[in-house]
């Protein structure tokens, strides 16, 4: 298959030409325009998250794939030269000899701030290839899944843990979340992700896709969400009836969200898994912990 415009060839599952950054129309082979059931409800293509069957495609001057899913994935950027690419500081496994970083604080003093209070780095990294076509590949800390998102421009909110990279055109601001997100335990930011291109989100454990159908309702623990689309309405509330039947339970704050829409969810939580290894962690105090003689 050839671009329209410029006559390239496009990869399988393409999205945008590789060439001139083309966005191809219609349904080109392998691409998923719409979730699984979204069709029958009646989405455009403007709706819904698009993630490519195959785990690759091409955008604006690059190539990516995701290698070693669902459990250590790696996402592999190919740049052509002078192009460049977006992501968190610290997301970077390999790269080029050829590819120049650059970190920077996206959006000024103020932006800086606003990323770290979101719990982020105050700093933004750029890679960009020199005098020729380079690599780059990208992970987050935590084991886990990375899910590549063709947005068409769509509006997304992440969770600040789960934003790893981005096509460089992409907007991408702290929101404040209000007491809402105060009270879920998952700080008093979310980032919010606006315009066309490559997005990718990392989870903590593999990522469970969810479409809600028009007026359909759905509960997620706060601790289990990765991304949803912007326009999905949603509200947080204790995950039971009355304050100590929540605690009890061990859910807390749950996320309930009506449809339509699409939800990402990972199958594990970070801060969960941190709960059943702290017996396991010796305590700082006085009365505790191990206590080793080195003599003197």
């Amino acid at each position: 298959m050839n671009c329209p415009k410029c006559g390239a060839q496009l990869l399988q599952g393409a999205v945008f030409c590789g060439s001139c950054g083309h966005r191809l129309e219609g349904n080109a082979p392998g691409v998923v325009t719409t979730g699984q059931g979204n069709q029958a409800a009646g989405f455009s293509q403007s709706h819904g998250i698009h993630i490519d069957e195959d785990s690759r495609g091409q955008g604006g001057g690059y190539k990516y794939e995701v290698l070693h899913q669902p459990a250590f994935s790696l996402a592999v950027i190919q740049l052509q030269a002078e192009q460049s690419i977006q992501a968190e500081a610290g997301a970077m496994v390999s790269m080029s000899a050829n590819i120049e970083l650059q970190s920077q604080m996206k959006g000024g003093l103020f932006g800086a701030l606003k990323r770290a209070a979101g719990g982020e780095s105050a700093f933004v990294s750029t890679f960009t290839a020199h005098g020729g076509p380079g690599e780059v590949t990208l992970a987050p800390g935590a084991p886990g899944d990375i899910a590549a998102i063709e947005m068409n421009n769509q509006s997304f909110f992440v969770q600040s843990s789960s934003y790893l990279a981005g096509d460089a055109g992409l907007n991408v601001d702290t929101k404040w979340g209000g007491a809402k997100t105060f009270f879920s335990g998952e700080g008093l930011f979310v980032l919010l992700v606006q315009g066309q291109g490559l997005l990718l989100v990392s989870s903590f454990g593999a990522i469970h896709r969810k479409t809600l159908q028009p007026g359909e309702r759905y509960v997620v623990d706060t601790g289990h969400l990765v991304a949803w689309e912007g326009s999905t309405q949603y509200t947080l509330r204790k995950a039971a009836a009355g304050f100590f039947r929540s605690m009890v339970s061990g859910e807390g704050i749950v996320a309930e969200f009506t449809g339509p829409g699409e939800l990402l969810i990972q199958t594990r939580n970070l801060a969960a898994l941190a709960g059943l290894l702290k017996p396991f962690f010796p305590t700082q105090g006085n009365g505790g912990g191990f206590k080793i003689n080195l003599g003197g």
